[in-house]
């Protein structure tokens, strides 16, 4: 079943994470390798893969005990939030250099390329861990998994469509710092979670 607030949650705790983060600038490069279509498509299904095993992941903690599970929860997005503070005052991460011509790489090696760039890329990444937690605390991985997804065919179609004026213009430090803002709000939830089921 689908819970809209769910997917808007996901949404709206993934976005501001990827925006500032390698996933766009990895976009970014690919596209200006290759024609943007075939780039999306690439990373698009890329990302769906990556959300995947991470609302799985996370719907696998649901079955520990309750408390356990929303202390992890809580950990996973302290983390989160302690990681983007830190890296708020580095500059964007950017994974590749150089440009190749676009002329000559067919729909499908251009889509591949691409794929396997941010499929290896987004291992072990914060929107992993903020899907997989988010997985944990609602128990609704349709829901969590679309939300996720969406935010990431966002930042992606923004990168590969609108490119090098999007990069330049992103305020990439303020974006991190009320991204981690929103991971401590999850991990307070979390916490009140863990000592009310403690507790009751």
């Amino acid at each position: 079943m689908l819970v809209l607030s769910v997917v808007a949650t996901a949404f709206v705790l993934v976005l501001p994470v990827e925006l500032p983060d390698k996933t766009l600038f990895a976009s970014l490069v690919l596209a200006t390798r290759f024609a943007p279509l075939p780039v999306f498509v690439g990373v698009g299904t890329a990302f769906g893969l990556q959300v995947a095993i991470a609302v799985t992941a996370g719907s696998l903690l649901t079955l520990l005990p309750e408390a356990l599970v929303s202390g992890v929860v809580a950990v996973l997005f302290v983390a989160g939030a302690f990681i983007l503070w830190r890296s708020a005052s580095s500059g964007p991460e950017d994974d590749a250099d150089g440009a190749d011509s676009r002329e000559g790489t067919s729909f499908l090696r251009a889509a591949a390329i691409s794929f396997g760039v941010l499929f290896a890329a987004e291992w072990g990444d914060l929107s992993q861990l903020a899907t997989a937690g988010l997985a944990a605390r609602y128990e609704e991985p349709l829901s969590v998994f679309l939300g996720a997804w969406a935010a990431l065919l966002v930042v992606s179609g923004l990168a590969v469509f609108l490119g090098k004026k999007l990069a330049d213009r992103l305020p990439v430090a303020l974006i991190r710092r009320i991204a981690a803002g929103l991971f401590l709000v999850f991990a307070v939830f979390a916490v009140a979670e863990t000592v009310r089921t403690l507790v009751g």
